[in-house]
């Protein structure tokens, strides 16, 4: 790949985010972009736990809830399931948009393609 061919965007977890979707929207509409490749890995750290336990300690530690969410999950296939159709339904990103999810076994090097179904 050439430089420009390739926009990458990290986040905790890999997961979609209103943030993420901004950059995303801003990588289409500005910079060309088109395919979007999602990608998790299994023993990831938002795995071990949830969004609220989180926010408890955050709360009890700074007598303040945080205005975001961790986005956490159990199952990185589920995550990644359900970001391809959260981002197939954007109406922001670019109506020809493909979107593939993938997750990374990091022990073996491997990657999984997560099928949905097109209608989904």
């Amino acid at each position: 790949m050439d430089i420009g061919e390739t926009h990458v965007l990290r986040n905790a977890g890999g997961v979609v985010t209103d943030d993420m979707i901004r950059s995303l929207t801003i990588s289409q509409r500005k910079l060309d972009t088109r395919d979007v490749l999602l990608v998790q890995h299994n023993g990831c750290g938002l795995a071990t736990f949830t969004d609220d336990d989180f926010c408890e300690e955050l709360a009890t530690e700074t007598g303040m809830r945080p205005p975001w969410r961790t986005h956490a999950f159990r199952d990185p296939a589920l995550s990644v399931r359900r970001d391809i159709v959260q981002l197939r339904h954007d109406p922001f990103l670019h109506p020809d948009t493909l979107v593939r999810g993938f997750v990374l076994d990091i022990e073996a090097g491997v990657l999984e393609e997560i099928v949905v179904d097109e209608d989904a």
